[in-house]
């Protein structure tokens, strides 16, 4: 197994003061309860600002208090945000946090690397290049929309008043695009038309069939027939005099003032202060110091690894090599879905397969349960093949895997297990819901996210399938193995586009090469990794870390290791940094073995 490069030094270091912290808790100061209780307000507190500032995200994680609202994207707003970040940053910073209880540290530490990145990341001015053919808000508000919960009138009443307040959101976005082209911040323009298409899509859409008329199908049924009838006619009447104007005001910018600047090279090198700008994202999406140009070394010699697996199969299948084999896939009927369903249910089904073995693998399991999606028909030309959307915390929405059921006669059914393990269970929904139930986190680490981390771990929930015997049809453990290739490639490529200064055809030849991953894949996911540079970083990262931490824990306990308590452990913290995981299982594995010694 190729491992990550040790450049996590830190870890060691962070684990001793921890441990450190630990041991001389009971000869700590004197005002140790003040000051732990003086953090706990500040995480409170920032918390709170969180939300207010985050009216959306607040709504999604069922706190109802800003409802009516949306995110302030004036330049106001962005400042004063950014001002608040700061000003929490010092206080933060200024908290002793000795002889405080590791995971109380941790809190403290968690927050400063964290409200640091936002303060490093403030001159790169990201706001100004805020819309991209898969996200923006003219695409995430409509699936906020499809997410939140209607249970009274008050909802729906607040629901309204947000519509009304679109039409400004919207006005405030192009603002911060104008500055974007004044300030030479500008997506790729090849990609600028497929957004202004969404744009005028939406608008275009009879107010009933818009996806903001998607609450009208959620009346409860206690609902009074005189209620049902006054919110649907408010709904409408938003929707064709406020959203639908919105949307098309946006698309005519987009065309008109907009996509004659779009920037002619893809790669972020070509953006002002380009090299740190990739840098930065590399370094936050991997949370590891690697370069880029060893992040690209990682990835050939990954897909080189892979490609060797994957030739086993096509070989054990009668073909001489990949090339004649991954052209076969593409004539070969049986492999395409027949439907749009039959793609929901073959997630379904794998869905289901696993959490039959979840007991075996785990000590603690979410309460949570999932459920499998079509992404909406207004954004499928532009999402991946899947992707999860966590449930709330109280339960009463569920984690959703949304699958793409999009031009499905030109998919391919062999990687639906291996995405299904992904982004469900025991990957996306089980690390979220897990985290969002440890009643003892606070709220910031109950849903905190970190790409290496999360993405780190659903690539490692495939794996498991593979040790847990899934897989047996040769033609989805080739979509198995493809679907890791797929994240061995994202390194090479998505370094080629941002640092090697690759041209796009470049990375649609190197899938060519090194897969066979299908053309309407290949084409969306090149798009993705232009206008999202660095997220695809994280997954290849991750899960190498996390087999690594495996076998260090495994090499140290022998007979003692526990897979359960292994994954208990990656999973009993909420999300975190690469170097923060290594200390915790490297805490772990030393208490196991003092357990041990005394018990002998």
């Amino acid at each position: 197994m190729t491992t990550l490069p040790r450049r996590l030094g830190a870890a060691s270091a962070l684990l001793f003061s921890l441990m450190l912290g630990a041991a001389h808790a009971d000869t700590a100061a004197p005002d140790l309860e003040s000051r732990r209780a003086a953090l706990n307000t500040l995480i409170k507190e920032q918390w709170e600002h969180t939300m207010r500032n985050s009216p959306e995200w607040a709504s999604l994680l069922g706190d109802k208090r800003y409802n009516d609202q949306w995110s302030d994207f004036s330049q106001a707003g962005i400042d004063a945000d950014n001002q608040a970040a700061a000003a929490f940053l010092k206080r933060f910073e200024a908290i002793d946090t000795s002889g405080f209880p590791l995971q109380e540290k941790l809190n403290r530490d968690l927050m400063v690397r964290e409200l640091r990145k936002n303060v490093e990341g403030v001159r790169f001015r990201d706001w100004e290049m805020p819309l991209a053919q898969n996200s923006g808000v003219h695409l995430d508000i409509p699936m906020v929309v499809s997410a939140l919960p209607f249970e009274t009138v008050k909802d729906y009443e607040d629901y309204i008043a947000r519509l009304h307040k679109l039409p400004k959101l919207f006005a405030e976005t192009r603002v911060q695009m104008e500055k974007g082209v004044k300030d030479g911040l500008m997506p790729p323009k090849f990609l600028i038309p497929k957004i202004a298409k969404q744009c005028d899509d939406v608008a275009a859409m009879k107010p009933a069939a818009s996806p903001f008329a998607e609450p009208l199908k959620k009346f409860p049924a206690d609902f009074s027939a005189a209620d049902k009838a006054r919110l649907t006619k408010d709904i409408l009447a938003a929707v064709q005099k406020d959203v639908a104007p919105a949307y098309k005001q946006l698309g005519a910018f987009v065309k008109t003032k907009y996509l004659p600047y779009g920037r002619k090279d893809v790669g972020m090198w070509s953006l002002p202060d380009g090299a740190a700008r990739y840098s930065f994202k590399a370094k936050h999406s991997t949370t590891t110091d690697m370069t880029p140009e060893e992040i690209h070394q990682l990835g050939l010699s990954e897909v080189a690894r892979i490609e060797g697996q994957m030739l086993k199969v096509a070989q054990q299948l009668g073909y001489k090599d990949l090339k004649s084999f991954n052209k076969s896939l593409e004539a070969n009927a049986a492999l395409h879905p027949k439907s749009r369903q039959e793609i929901v249910d073959l997630y379904q089904k794998y869905t289901d397969q696993m959490y039959t073995q979840l007991p075996q693998q785990f000590g603690i399991l979410p309460k949570a349960k999932v459920e499998i999606k079509q992404v909406e028909a207004f954004r499928e030309k532009g999402a991946s093949a899947a992707a999860y959307m966590p449930g709330s915390p109280d339960g009463k929405r569920p984690g959703r895997v949304m699958v793409n059921t999009g031009d499905f006669a030109k998919r391919s059914t062999v990687s639906i297990e291996t995405t299904a393990l992904h982004e469900g269970v025991p990957g996306h929904h089980m690390q979220l819901s897990i985290a969002q139930e440890i009643d003892s986190l606070p709220m910031f680490r109950q849903h905190g996210n970190y790409t290496a981390y999360a993405e780190g771990w659903a690539l490692y929930s495939e794996r498991l399938g593979e040790e847990l015997g899934f897989f047996k049809d040769p033609y989805s453990n080739y979509g198995h193995l493809q679907d890791e290739m797929l994240r061995a490639i994202r390194l090479v490529v998505d370094t080629g586009l941002h640092y090697k200064k690759w041209t796009r055809q470049q990375v649609v030849d190197f899938f060519h090469d090194h897969s066979g991953i299908e053309e309407v894949d290949v084409q969306s996911e090149t798009d993705r990794y232009i206008v999202w540079p660095g997220q695809a970083l994280g997954y290849k990262i991750g899960q190498l870390k996390i087999l690594s931490l495996r076998d260090y824990a495994k090499q140290e306990l022998g007979a003692r290791f526990d897979i359960r308590k292994f994954h208990d452990q990656v999973l009993g913290a909420g999300a975190l940094p690469m170097d923060v995981l290594e200390a915790q299982i490297k805490g772990w594995v030393a208490a196991e073995k003092l357990n041990a010694t005394a018990q002998q």
